[in-house]
């Protein structure tokens, strides 16, 4: 994504409510920790690897209907003042509770985040953070620009790091929570085609 902005709330600490009156400018707005994050729309290999994703992700779903595939623009709500749109989240049908008509109330199973250099530290410090406090069973960091893939997976209450994978080293994506699931990394960073 393109440059990246954290806009100070002050002293004051944003809301959902406060999300909600922001005018819809095409950027992505959240807030994590009540402060307001800004974002741009993402560029062409941002969304070359979502949709590559969205359609091994797909696939998979479509073999094994053990839970649902979410893409931003996707509120995820974990508090009051604890709102983001990760690019894609994963709910498996057990916990199907979390996602109502507006938005996705408490954690995926699953988060999906991939980064730029604008969104880097907000995706590897700032969401992390929320996403191990908040009980999001694995968090995936996929940079498309080094074509890797950083897994977090929950150890108890905490996140451990428990896979860094590359295209260059030809790795696959695998998970605990998706039986039989397995995407190459080569599928994963393809350029369009």
């Amino acid at each position: 994504m393109a440059g990246g902005e954290h806009v100070r709330s002050g002293p004051v600490k944003l809301t959902y409510d406060d999300l909600l009156m922001l005018p819809d400018d095409g950027k992505r707005h959240e807030i994590v920790d009540g402060e307001h994050y800004v974002t741009p729309s993402p560029f062409t290999k941002h969304q070359t690897v979502s949709m590559n994703l969205t359609k091994i992700f797909v696939r998979y779903l479509d073999r094994h209907p053990i839970g649902y595939l979410l893409a931003a623009p996707m509120d995820v709500v974990f508090s009051d003042f604890d709102v983001v749109e990760p690019d894609l989240l994963f709910v498996s049908r057990e916990r199907r509770a979390v996602i109502t008509d507006k938005h996705v109330m408490g954690a995926p199973d699953l988060v999906i985040e991939i980064v730029s250099a604008a969104t880097r530290k907000v995706d590897e410090i700032t969401k992390r953070k929320l996403y191990e406090r908040g009980g999001v069973s694995e968090y995936w960091i996929v940079d498309a620009e080094l074509e890797r893939v950083t897994v977090y997976r929950r150890a108890e209450e905490r996140f451990i790091r428990a896979a860094e994978l590359s295209a260059e080293s030809k790795d696959s994506l695998t998970t605990p929570l998706l039986p039989q699931f397995e995407a190459p990394l080569a599928n994963v960073f393809a350029p369009l085609g």
